[in-house]
């Protein structure tokens, strides 16, 4: 069973924040958000202005878009060129470059490729019935929170004989990445917001070797102020009273076991592979690919795919972004030469990357 959680015994934002200024600690408080939904609402709430200044709200590996490395977008950019390729994508994917300054898949959709946003995995689908003589690629980028709709559009290409139909799986993993970056010989967090949309497929439970493995406090967290307020007090009540444990605050949402069914979808379609990730390099079963008998729609067999090592753009700083060794603000290229408008990283190309967020609301952010 879960603890009780702070957020029942204090409910109101007002008191909650109240109570977390209250509390005193005798060095700086380090958490983490691994969620890029948790970045963006922490930053549009303002939350780092409002916590004392020794408490430091960190930014973590949450964002699919920002921990794709760079040597894999090249291949990817050179895959979309393919005679006859329809690739398929999220909107966010689309502006996310490579090793070269300004390349990225909207460039080379403006140059002639045939590169197509889909909200769905579903609408790739519809597009190879709808095209019998062209391949269709769906690029599958996402955590666990993805994956289910993933697997069932390989289900359903199976299921129609859609043999035009194939995904580029670049789905990941939550806890291997957050265990190569604990293990980490400069790693300094103090506790974790969980991420609330990982955890609705995966349940709550699956975060519980945070507290029981490493000694991390650990909590389950929604998405509005209210949620968050009191997941970041439940964490600073672990930390006084030196318990580290469990807590869900996201009830409403999330259940200790998770979702079976769709747990059950990846299963069927998903295992776990050897997966490289932007800042952390390689994670042993930290992505996840398709099992032997849907290697048929697996586009990496179907077309020579084969990534490069090569690193990120010069000078920009994602990959200690996404590992909570420095702030957006820190990077020598944020709000200079990498905006929004003309992003050179990923982080602040993506929605929920940290370097958006920080930017967006940065009149909030630089005021701490």
């Amino acid at each position: 069973m879960l603890s009780e959680t702070a957020f029942q015994r204090l409910p109101g934002a007002q008191k909650l924040l109240r109570a977390i200024r209250e509390m005193t600690f005798s060095r700086e408080i380090r958490l983490m958000e691994v969620c890029g939904t948790h970045t963006m609402a922490i930053a549009k709430a303002g939350l780092r202005q409002l916590l004392p200044p020794g408490i430091q709200l960190l930014s973590g590996p949450g964002c699919p878009v920002c921990v794709t490395p760079a040597g894999l977008m090249d291949e990817v950019l050179r895959l979309s060129e393919t005679p006859g390729l329809i690739l398929t994508t999220y909107g966010d994917l689309m502006r996310v470059p490579g090793s070269v300054p300004g390349d990225d898949l909207q460039r080379r959709r403006a140059l002639g490729a045939d590169i197509r946003w889909v909200y769905s995995p579903m609408d790739a689908l519809e597009l190879a019935r709808d095209n019998p003589d062209r391949q269709v690629v769906f690029l599958g980028v996402g955590f666990e929170t993805t994956a289910p709709g993933t697997a069932l559009s390989v289900l359903e290409a199976k299921r129609r004989g859609l043999s035009n139909f194939s995904l580029l799986c670049l789905l990941k993993r939550t806890e291997p990445a957050l265990r190569a970056l604990i293990q980490r010989p400069d790693f300094r967090v103090d506790g974790f917001l969980c991420p609330g949309h990982v955890a609705t497929i995966l349940g709550a439970e699956a975060f519980r070797f945070l507290p029981e493995e490493y000694g991390l406090p650990a909590v389950v967290s929604g998405f509005e102020t209210g949620d968050l307020l009191a997941a970041l007090y439940a964490l600073l009540v672990q930390l006084r009273e030196g318990r580290p444990r469990l807590e869900n605050e996201y009830t409403r949402a999330v259940r200790p076991q998770g979702n079976p069914a769709a747990q059950a979808l990846m299963a069927q379609v998903l295992e776990p592979v050897s997966d490289v990730w932007r800042g952390l390099g390689t994670i042993p079963e930290s992505g996840l690919g398709l099992k032997g008998e849907f290697q048929d729609f697996d586009a990496a067999r179907r077309f020579p795919f084969h990534p490069t090592d090569k690193e990120g753009i010069p000078g920009c700083r994602c990959g200690q972004i996404i590992c909570g060794q420095l702030r957006p603000q820190d990077c020598p290229l944020f709000g200079k030469g990498c905006q929004p408008e003309h992003p050179i990283g990923p982080c602040m190309v993506s929605s929920e990357g940290a370097c958006a967020a920080a930017y967006k609301y940065q009149r909030i952010e630089t005021q701490v």
